[in-house]
C-alpha cells in the first residue's frame, strides 16, 4: 500500500500501481470524467500512469492551465497523425502546447502547404478524434528509438534523440502514430470535440536561422464546440485591439528595418506615454527610500562571467564587443544586476544603512531568434523597472512584502484587477540549470513562501520557474479578453551576493553576507506598454494618455482663440495639441477618434465671444459649452481618483 496526499491534506491509502484516475473515480464518476492529467510530487502526468511510491497528487481538468496542457499537446499529437495520413513521407519536427493553443513543425519537402488545405486536415483530425484512442506511453531504450526513426527516415527526431540519455526516453502512441515525447497526455482523444487551424507560418528548425525552415501550424481545441465558437469571437476582438494596429494608429512607435530588427522606435507620444508611467513609479519608488542609479549599456565579460549571466544567457546575447586590447571583451547588458552589485561594493555599509535600495530604468539587450520577435512583446532592446534591494536576512521578508504591496498599486492603478500569483521555485530533479547551494535556495524559497502567507495572498506553487540564481513570486495579470500575462515579479536572492562578495558590517563588528531582493513591477516597459494597450483598447486612463484633449478650431479665423485656450491649460499642466489642419470638423473628429484622445475641444464664433469651449468625450458624448477653468476641474477630479501610494 501507499499513501497518497491530497491538496486539502487528506491522505489516501491504495494499492501500488493505482492511477490518478483510479483515485478520482474513488471519489466521483464525474470527477473522473473531467480528469486530463494529474501532478505526482509537482510533475505533471498522465492521468492513467501507474503511481507507485507516497506522492502528493493534484487532479487537473480543463479548469486547469496544466489540464488545457495536456489537452492542446494531446491535439498536435492527433495534427501529426493526420498529416502523416494526408500528406505521405512527411516529417515531423516539435509539436508543443503553447499558452493558448498548440502547433506542429513539419517538413513536406518540396510541396508549399496553404491554409486552403485547413479545412481538409481538421476534418481528418475530428475523425481520428472521434476514435477514442488512448494515448500510450511506453519506456524505450536509446537503441530502439534510433532504429525506429532511422527506418522511417526522420532526421529531425534522430536529432533530438542524440542530446537525449539512454533511460530517459518514452514514446507515445495513439492509433497508427508513434511519436517521441515526454507527455504528458489526456486518457482519450475522444475528448477532443472541437479544431480549428489558425494559421500557417515558416519557422528554423531549433530556431537557428542557418537551418531548414520548418513549416508551423498553429491550431487551437475544445472539449464543447461553444468554447472554441467563444474562443473565436476573442481573436477577432483581439485582432481590433492589437497593439502593433493601435500604436501605428495612436502614433507611439515604429520599427525599422535599417535600426535593427525587434529595436523599438518610441514616437513623441509613445515618448510620453513612457515618460508617464516612468515618473508614477519613481514617484512611488521615492516615497519607498529607492535611490536612483544609472548603469552603462555594455559590460565587461568579467561582470557577467562572476554573475553567472554568461554561462546562462551567453547563448542568448549579441556577439562580444572585442577592442584593440587584445583578449578584451565587451558585452551588451543583459541584466542590470550584475552592475547593481558593484555599485553596492563601491562603499563600505554597516546593519544600520540596510536597507540599500536601488532602482534604475536600464535598457538591456538580448538576441532573441528573429522568427519570435513580434511588436513589442517580444524584442531584443528593452527597458526593465529595475530595482536591487540589499538588505540583512532579518529584514527579507518585511522588504518582500512592501514590494509585494508596491506592485499591487501599480495594478490597481493602470485598472489589472484580475490577476494570480504563482510561487516560482526551482525544479526539484534537474538543478544543473541554477546557481548556489541547497542551504541557500532553501532559505530563499521559505522568504517567499513566508511573505506570502503572512500578506495572505493565495498563490500557486510552480517547479521549474525559477531564475537561475533565485525563486520568485510572479504576477500573471488577466487582461480584458482573459489572457494571461506574467507582469509583476519579485525575486530572493542569497547568491549573487555571495559570487560578487557584498558585505556590510554587523552589530557584531564582524562582516556579513547581504541579501538581494530583485523586483520589476512593469517587467519590461516594452512588453507592460504592449499589454496595457491591448487591456485598454488604447483607451488610456487620462493621468497617461500622450494627449489629454485635442482643439478643434472649426475654421481659420478661431486658430487665436485656439491657441489662447491651449495657453490656458498648459498653465495647468494638462497637455494636447491644437488640429490646424484645412480639413472639415467633421473629418477631425473622426480622426480624434480613432487616436483615441480623451477629450476633443471644438471652437468657433460662439465660444470665442462667450470666452467658452465645446467639449466632446472620447466615443462620442458631448459635454456641451463650459468654461476652461469648469474643464480644467473636470480633467483634475479624474486624474485625482489616481490613488496615492502610502510607503
Amino acid at each position: 500500500m501507499i499513501n497518497i496526499t491530497l491538496p486539502d491534506g487528506s491522505i489516501k491509502q491504495v494499492e501500488s500501481g493505482t492511477s490518478a484516475m483510479d483515485i478520482a473515480m474513488g471519489i466521483s464518476e464525474g470527477l473522473a470524467r473531467n480528469v486530463l492529467s494529474a501532478s505526482v510530487n509537482g510533475e505533471v502526468w498522465d492521468a492513467n500512469r501507474p503511481i507507485t511510491t507516497d506522492s502528493s497528487l493534484t487532479l487537473h481538468t480543463w479548469n486547469d492551465k496544466q489540464g488545457k496542457m495536456s489537452f492542446w499537446h494531446s491535439s498536435a499529437h492527433i495534427m501529426a497523425e493526420a498529416l502523416e495520413a494526408l500528406y505521405p513521407g512527411v516529417k515531423l519536427g516539435i509539436g508543443p502546447a503553447i499558452d493558448n493553443g498548440f502547433y506542429y513543425d513539419i517538413d513536406l519537402g518540396d510541396r508549399v502547404l496553404s491554409s486552403d488545405e485547413f479545412p481538409k486536415i481538421e476534418q481528418k483530425m475530428k475523425e481520428l478524434a472521434s476514435q477514442k484512442m488512448s494515448f500510450d506511453r511506453k519506456d524505450i531504450s536509446k537503441k530502439e528509438a534510433i532504429a525506429y526513426f532511422t527506418e522511417k527516415g526522420d532526421e529531425y527526431k534522430l536529432e533530438l534523440l542524440e542530446g537525449l540519455e539512454d533511460g530517459n526516453i518514452t514514446f507515445y502512441t495513439q492509433g497508427n502514430f508513434t511519436d517521441l515525447c515526454k507527455g504528458p497526455h489526456i486518457p482519450s482523444s475522444g475528448k477532443i470535440k472541437a479544431i480549428k487551424l489558425l494559421n500557417i507560418a515558416g519557422a528554423y528548425w531549433r530556431g537557428d536561422e542557418n537551418r531548414k525552415q520548418l513549416t508551423r501550424i498553429y491550431g487551437v481545441s475544445f472539449p464543447k464546440q461553444k468554447d472554441l465558437t467563444a474562443h473565436l469571437e476573442l481573436l477577432e476582438e483581439a485582432k481590433k485591439r492589437d497593439h502593433r494596429k493601435i500604436g501605428k494608429e495612436m502614433e507611439l512607435f515604429t520599427f525599422s528595418k535599417k535600426v535593427g530588427q525587434g529595436l523599438p522606435l518610441w514616437l513623441p507620444k509613445g515618448a510620453q506615454l513612457r515618460e508617464k508611467l516612468e515618473n508614477f513609479l519613481k514617484k512611488a519608488q521615492t516615497k519607498a527610500g529607492y535611490l536612483p542609479v544609472i548603469t552603462p549599456h555594455i559590460g565587461h565579460k568579467d561582470l557577467y562571467v562572476c554573475s553567472g549571466h554568461y554561462e546562462k544567457y551567453g547563448e542568448n546575447s549579441f556577439r562580444p564587443i572585442l577592442t584593440p586590447n587584445e583578449g578584451e571583451e565587451f558585452f551588451l547588458k543583459p541584466m542590470n544586476c550584475p552592475h547593481h552589485c558593484e555599485i553596492y561594493k563601491a562603499k563600505q555599509y554597516s546593519y544600520r544603512d540596510l536597507p540599500v535600495r536601488f532602482a534604475e530604468f536600464g535598457t538591456v539587450y538580448r538576441y532573441e531568434q528573429s522568427g519570435e520577435l513580434h511588436g513589442l512583446t517580444r524584442v531584443r532592446s528593452f527597458t526593465q523597472d529595475d530595482a536591487h534591494l540589499f538588505v540583512r536576512p532579518d529584514q527579507v521578508k518585511q522588504e518582500f512584502i512592501n514590494v509585494i504591496d508596491l506592485v499591487l498599486y501599480v495594478f490597481k492603478a493602470l485598472g489589472f484587477t484580475d490577476y494570480k500569483v504563482q510561487i516560482s521555485l526551482r525544479d526539484k530533479e534537474d538543478k544543473e540549470k541554477y546557481i548556489g547551494s541547497d542551504e541557500n535556495w532553501d532559505k530563499a524559497e521559505a522568504a517567499i513562501i513566508d511573505a506570502v502567507a503572512e500578506k495572505g495572498l493565495e498563490t500557486e506553487v510552480v517547479y521549474g520557474e525559477a531564475a537561475f540564481y533565485g525563486p520568485k513570486l510572479d504576477f500573471m495579470v488577466n487582461d480584458a479578453l482573459g489572457r494571461e500575462w506574467q507582469l509583476g515579479t519579485i525575486q530572493v536572492d542569497y547568491n549573487l551576493p555571495e559570487r560578487f562578495e557584498l558585505e556590510y558590517t554587523g552589530a557584531d563588528n564582524k562582516k556579513h553576507r547581504p541579501v538581494m531582493i530583485h523586483r520589476a513591477p512593469f517587467g519590461s516597459m516594452e512588453r507592460f506598454v504592449a499589454i496595457l494597450i491591448e487591456h485598454c483598447a488604447g483607451n488610456f486612463p487620462l493621468w497617461l494618455a500622450p494627449d489629454q484633449f485635442i482643439i478643434l478650431p472649426i475654421s481659420e479665423k478661431y486658430h487665436d482663440y485656439a491657441e489662447k485656450v491651449s495657453q490656458l491649460l498648459k498653465n495647468y499642466d494638462i497637455c494636447g495639441p491644437i488640429d490646424h489642419r484645412a480639413e472639415t470638423t467633421g473629418r477631425k473628429i473622426r480622426d480624434a477618434e480613432v487616436s483615441k484622445v480623451p477629450y476633443i475641444i471644438i471652437v468657433g464664433e460662439r465660444e470665442e465671444n462667450e470666452g467658452t469651449i465645446s467639449v466632446r468625450k472620447h466615443g462620442g458624448e458631448d459635454l456641451g459649452s463650459m468654461s476652461v477653468d469648469h474643464f480644467k476641474d473636470l480633467i483634475q477630479k479624474e486624474i485625482d481618483n489616481l490613488i496615492t501610494f502610502n510607503n
